[in-house]
């Protein structure tokens, strides 16, 4: 729901620590495509376009994107699709829609919410500019690939995606083992933790940081953080490799 969360009088969301406020997590990854000659392309995917996204995107200076993937169809993870409007007109001159990857409910999902964009007799003309993808367990986008990390959210099949040498793992409830296979090697990891106690559908910090230490990663990055956890005190209760993300974070990986 955000931080501050809307009518609540709790210290977290009546913080003054910036890091206090938190908007819908997503993912921005930024790289550089080698080329024969030159300094090569520049490349953007982004994770999940949330209610925030346009805020983000602002903050980030985000001028186009070549991909976006989604982890699941709930509305604080696919709401922002329509603010991709205008940069899916840049994308459409330089190289034709933007692909949306999603798997088969979510991309029921979004055709349903965004129907005057996805109707096969849509004709809003300034409708952005994307198509839907079939979610494959291997995607490839000009030279980064993006594995699918099959994930639960209560009982909810999601998705999770490793790029290179980081993953990231939004509203987990539980891992499969076959999971864990698949994220072995990774060093940097974006793992969410809602809070302490128990919910039906998301893991707690304890039961995060559990996951933490099987995976192994050299650093892990704690998100989809709800108004329960503070970010100073949490993050001086916690080891220096697992620490509360925050809006912003900018961190290096390897493709």
């Amino acid at each position: 729901m955000g931080v501050p969360t809307l009518g609540c009088p709790c210290a977290v969301c009546n913080s003054t620590d910036a890091h206090d406020r938190r908007l819908r997590p997503s993912v921005l990854l930024r790289w550089r495509q080698a080329a024969p000659a030159g300094d090569g392309v520049e490349r953007a995917v982004v994770i999940d376009t949330g209610p925030d996204f346009r805020e983000q995107a602002l903050r980030e200076r985000l001028t186009f994107i070549d991909a976006v993937f989604y982890t699941h169809a709930h509305a604080d993870h696919i709401l922002g699709m329509d603010d991709l409007r205008p940069l899916s007109f840049i994308a459409e001159r330089r190289s034709g829609p933007i692909p949306l990857y999603a798997d088969a409910e979510t991309t029921k999902v979004l055709a349903q919410v965004f129907a005057y964009t996805f109707s096969p007799d849509a004709t809003y003309p300034t409708r952005a500019r994307v198509r839907l993808m079939p979610l494959e367990g291997c995607t490839r986008v000009h030279g980064a690939e993006f594995v699918r990390i099959p994930l639960l959210h209560g009982a909810l099949p999601i998705a999770g995606f490793r790029f290179g040498n980081a993953a990231y793992l939004t509203d987990v409830s539980a891992i499969p083992d076959v999971s864990f296979d698949l994220l072995k090697g990774v060093e940097v990891l974006a793992l969410s933790a809602l809070r302490h106690t128990p919910h039906p559908s998301h893991s707690t910090l304890e039961q995060s940081m559990a996951w933490a230490r099987r995976i192994g990663a050299r650093q892990t990055w704690f998100t989809h953080i709800a108004h329960d956890l503070g970010q100073e005190e949490t993050n001086h209760a916690l080891p220096a490799d697992m620490q509360l993300a925050y809006d912003g974070l900018s961190v290096p990986v390897s493709l």
